[in-house]
């Protein structure tokens, strides 16, 4: 499966709260961020119950998380007219472009203003 495709059949099961209107790329765009923050807070919720509470680490759970934060990052894609594919790539380019042999702390540390 590609980016695209997850992002495609993730769509599907988005489904328009009652008192949102059609198309507005907006509230989507506030519904996707806030759930990529609040599937990252239960992502390391299950890390510190792990690290600090004495539980076995729920790998399984773990991974349904990161798969909610996807289905969020795949809806504020959409919302603003990106395939998620392409916010991938774009993520890559940074990357590339940043840190071009790999990661480097130095460049890490001073990284032009303009590089966001």
């Amino acid at each position: 499966m590609t980016p695209n495709q997850y992002q495609k059949e993730a769509l599907r099961t988005e489904g328009p709260l009652p008192w949102m209107k059609a198309g507005d790329d907006m509230l989507r765009l506030l519904n996707g961020l806030m759930g990529l923050n609040g599937e990252a807070g239960e992502a390391i919720d299950i890390l510190k119950k792990h690290l600090f509470q004495g539980h076995a680490l729920d790998r399984e759970h773990l991974a349904k998380e990161l798969g909610d934060a996807a289905w969020y990052l795949a809806v504020s894609a959409d919302a603003l007219g990106y395939p998620l594919e392409r916010v991938l790539r774009m993520n890559l380019d940074k990357l590339r472009a940043r840190y071009p042999d790999g990661f480097d702390p130095g460049r890490s540390r001073e990284r032009p203003r303009e590089d966001v």
